[in-house]
């Protein structure tokens, strides 16, 4: 490689090109190919090294606890699971749908692992998603109202693709939360999916979020276009063998 065409590379960010082009024209000269096929293969890396690259800003910008996939959850341990449900979320077509997962179980089953398995496979596909933990997101949105930023704060996360809220439980919650809360659901409502991880049954959501009534109209829009999954299987966090 020349100075001149190394300098170029660098000028235009082409890295991966950089990084491969003596060994792509090894190769092209062992294998006689043509001038376009040596180009193509060049920019055919360059192209995967950049959706690489946005995958993995994606998922730091999604702030997952861990990359749990689908294809490693142990579903052998845990019978309440339906393999065959989950393999359809994440056929993903619960999201164009603007379509809600809850899944409901007691802590361990392997709620967060499942609901991050889909968000994984989600942002592989190019769609914009947050993990967030329910005590975080109600934090977030009780200090939003001392700087005046729960307008910025609704709008960011109402616009994402996916928004997973994980362990949505037993909650010291003020009323204000409980409001900003349901103006959050009430804008995804038909736009955008959201999928909760929590412990409790729907019958027991107003005994944390308070007003009965604003907890029945929440969750007739969070249940309009929703799948829920109770899973009542073991803790898969028991000691094995």
């Amino acid at each position: 490689m020349t100075e001149d065409l190394e300098q170029l590379l660098k000028n235009l960010k082409l890295g991966r090109i950089l990084d491969i082009y003596e060994e792509q024209l090894r190769a092209a000269e062992k294998e006689d190919a043509s001038y376009s096929e040596f180009v193509a293969r060049l920019m055919r890396a360059q192209w995967h090294g950049r959706q690489e690259a946005a995958l993995e800003w994606r998922i730091r910008r999604a702030t997952l606890p861990e990359r749990w996939s689908l294809e490693t959850f142990p579903f052998a341990r845990q019978p309440g699971v339906a393999r065959k449900q989950i393999r359809a979320f994440a056929e993903l077509e619960f999201i164009p749908k603007a379509e809600n997962i809850v899944l409901i179980g007691p802590t361990g089953v392997g709620k967060t692992g499942l609901a991050c398995g889909v968000v994984l496979k989600a942002l592989e596909n190019g769609y914009r998603c947050q993990f967030i933990r329910a005590q975080d997101l109600f934090d977030e949105m009780y200090a939003s109202l001392a700087d005046r930023s729960t307008r910025q704060l609704l709008k960011r996360l109402a616009r994402l693709d996916v928004l997973l809220i994980d362990e949505l439980g037993y909650l010291n919650l003020k009323p204000e939360q409980s409001n900003i809360f349901f103006k959050l659901m009430e804008e995804r409502y038909t736009r955008h999916s959201t999928i909760i991880t929590t412990n409790l049954d729907y019958d027991q959501w107003h005994n944390f979020l308070g007003n009965r009534p604003m907890v029945e109209a929440l969750l007739s829009r969070l249940r309009h276009y929703c799948h829920t999954v109770r899973i009542k299987g073991p803790s898969l966090r028991d000691p094995q063998g």
